[in-house]
């Protein structure tokens, strides 16, 4: 039988067995400290239910929390997925999506991902640049736009260190001379570190922050796989967090058997690092949370063996019970498939109660899950360097009524005015919350 003809049965199949395999549970029985874990639904084919990426009517925006207000920032992007805020307020913004990896797309299963992810509105090419946004009057909207670096293999975090802003690429990370002010940055950039990527590089999203004394760099890596099904060699140095000495370039693994960490910030209370982690896929629509979590140094959480905490993952061989049982759960479930990658806390925040102690998600959204999950930005309050209470929306209605994805929210970070700021690479915008007037 013809490829394309497999795939498209597979691809109907799939969407019969999303019609037969749905949630039983609410995205809020899989949220908090403690959250409902039912019994894996392991289907002969993945629930596939795709929101279709269409972008913003002339006119429509998110629907913004009682007491806030949402307008955008900046229009006309291409792809912008992560942010960043220069001492000096000037915003930067990744705009990227995944370097070319074959070896990623091998193989029947490969190939109709590639095309579900397409569908997603996740199959444009890179831009391969970082843009830096200036909003010089104040007034909530970016008059100047330049491209501040260019070039690159995917890029995604960035972090500023005294003069030297690293940025992490697909594969490497990366110093720049950085000059107060400046619009571009054209010298060429030094490598500090390999960074696990090449023609097999699944989650190819690499983010960096600085430890508080700007001695240390923690880089996430995501893993080669959604459970070792490429085998645990390809996994050498993935699912963790790295900690890199700025100085040297010498690194160790910080915490691992973190399937796809992406957002990390510093809890300002507790001053412990926090992760956000897109946890594993099919198993059933309620299977398995996303979460956020003070990460650990040396600690490990479970991936490819266990889900929160010691839950054994059976779809992997072989199988480690010795580490399953050094798992530490996460301290807070933000819903099953939700695509949970942005994360910043409020610190510096001017909007109103409740979202002045916690913790801001971007959620990218499902396609896993019937029906479908994420598609918002939440807030998780916290109370003593911990989260207590259910989460709070912040941004909602970037699915409209047919299930076809606006947008798409990512990064998000606090700006010097004190408001939120939301990229979103699939209405190509970067919107800003700020307190209503």
């Amino acid at each position: 039988m013809p490829k394309t003809r497999l795939a498209l049965l597979i691809m109907f199949a799939g969407s019969l067995a999303a019609c037969g395999e749905s949630s039983t549970l609410q995205v809020a029985d899989g949220t908090g400290p403690s959250p409902r874990l039912p019994e894996p639904n392991k289907t002969l084919i993945p629930t596939v239910n795709i929101a279709p990426a269409i972008g913003w009517p002339e006119g429509a925006k998110p629907v913004a929390a009682a007491g806030t207000q949402v307008a955008a920032f900046a229009e006309g992007l291409d792809h912008p997925r992560w942010l960043y805020v220069l001492p000096n307020g000037d915003v930067l913004v990744a705009e990227t999506n995944a370097p070319p990896k074959p070896d990623d797309t091998k193989g029947l299963r490969g190939w109709v991902m590639e095309k579900v992810m397409d569908r997603a509105g996740a199959g444009v090419p890179s831009p391969n640049r970082i843009t830096l946004l200036r909003d010089t009057d104040h007034d909530g909207v970016a008059e100047t736009r330049t491209v501040f670096l260019e070039n690159l293999n995917s890029p995604f975090g960035m972090a500023l260190v005294g003069n030297d802003l690293y940025v992490a690429d697909s594969d490497k990370l990366l110093r720049f001379a950085y000059q107060p002010g400046e619009t571009a940055i054209t010298s060429p950039g030094t490598k500090v570190v390999d960074l696990p990527g090449g023609p097999l590089n699944h989650h190819w999203t690499k983010n960096v922050v600085a430890s508080q004394d700007g001695s240390k760099l923690y880089v996430s890596v995501g893993s080669n796989s959604n459970v070792g099904e490429n085998g645990l060699e390809a996994e050498q140095g993935r699912a963790a967090i790295w900690e890199v000495d700025r100085a040297t370039g010498q690194h160790r693994i910080f915490a691992s058997g973190l399937r796809n960490p992406n957002g990390m910030a510093w809890e300002p209370q507790s001053g412990k690092l926090w992760t956000a982690v897109n946890e594993r896929d099919e198993i059933g629509s309620d299977l398995v949370p996303d979460y956020i979590t003070s990460v650990k140094d040396g600690g490990f959480y479970g991936w490819p063996f266990s889900y929160y905490g010691q839950h054994v993952d059976v779809r992997v061989t072989p199988q480690n019970l010795d580490m399953v049982a050094k798992a530490i759960a996460p301290d807070y479930a933000v819903g099953p498939h939700t695509a949970s990658l942005g994360l910043t806390f409020a610190e510096g925040s001017k909007l109103p109660t409740p979202f002045t102690n916690g913790a801001f998600i971007g959620q990218h959204g499902s396609w896993n899950r019937k029906p479908h999950s994420g598609y918002k930005v939440i807030f998780v309050p916290f109370e003593g360097g911990q989260p207590k209470g259910q989460p709070v929306d912040v941004l909602t209605g970037f699915l409209d009524s047919d299930e076809k994805a606006m947008g798409r929210p990512v990064g998000v970070v606090i700006d010097q005015q004190g408001d939120l700021l939301v990229a979103d690479d699939v209405g190509n915008k970067v919107w800003r919350v700020s307190a209503a007037k």
